[in-house]
C-alpha cells in the first residue's frame, strides 16, 4: 500500500478522526473506502452507455400513440 500526505485544517482533522472513533473505524481507514468510492465514479458512466447500448436493441414492439404512450 501507498502512502499519502495531505494538508488540512488541524481542527478538521480531529473532528474527523473523533466522528470515525464513534463509528469505531479509523480516519484512515475512511479515506481508503471514500477513496475506492471516487475512483468508482467514472465507471459509472461506462456501465451506465454500456446498459444503453443493450437496451437499444430491444424491441419495444412496434410504434405507439401518443395516447398508448401516456396510458397508466
Amino acid at each position: 500500500m501507498k502512502n499519502i500526505t495531505f494538508s488540512a485544517d488541524e481542527k478538521l482533522i480531529e473532528k474527523a478522526r473523533l466522528k470515525a472513533a464513534k463509528e469505531k473505524t479509523t480516519l484512515n481507514k475512511r479515506f481508503r473506502e471514500w477513496l475506492a468510492n471516487y475512483a468508482k465514479q467514472g465507471d459509472l458512466g461506462n456501465n451506465y452507455d454500456k446498459l444503453m447500448q443493450e437496451l437499444n436493441h430491444i424491441d419495444s414492439g412496434g410504434k405507439f400513440t401518443r395516447d398508448e404512450m401516456n396510458e397508466r
